[in-house]
């Protein structure tokens, strides 16, 4: 279930996902949260940086663990636009995130509730709380029309 105000923390990571979105990047956005505060926020920036590892979750999950100077997360949510891949489900557990709630599922590069699915993984020492469809619908519009325009 989600917490009363999942629409400001799904706001501000689709805000992200747009920031994205403005600089050419697959548009996905991420907020790590504590105690209702958002302590870490990310885009993509894989193109921008010229780094593969530079998805939303991770760049979110940096930002916190500076924000901290811990590198766990255990009292922290994250919440994303799109079900993340298996590089962030693997950040996702040794940072130990609390929960996870997400937006639009992935078929093709998800791993939560698809395709590896990573966190039922026998050797998956940490498994966040998740929650899925959150802001679903503008979430995944959004993913379609970049991949539309890239397209066309």
């Amino acid at each position: 279930m989600a917490p009363a105000n999942y629409t400001s923390y799904m706001d501000a990571a689709l805000a992200l996902a747009n920031a994205a979105l403005a600089i050419g990047e697959v548009p996905v956005g991420a907020v790590v949260i504590r105690d209702g505060n958002i302590i870490g926020r990310g885009h993509n920036r894989t193109r921008i940086d010229q780094d593969p590892t530079a998805h939303a979750e991770i760049v979110a999950i940096r930002e916190a663990t500076r924000f901290l100077g811990n590198d766990r997360l255990d009292d922290c949510d994250l919440w994303v636009t799109l079900e993340p891949c298996t590089m962030c489900a693997g950040a996702i557990a040794h940072a130990r995130i609390r929960r996870l709630y997400y937006g639009a599922g992935d078929a093709k590069g998800g791993a939560v509730d698809s395709g590896v699915r990573f966190f039922e993984s026998p050797t998956c020492h940490h498994r966040p709380e998740i929650y899925a469809g959150m802001a679903e619908e503008r979430s995944a519009k959004l993913l379609m029309d970049f991949f539309r325009g890239r397209r066309d």
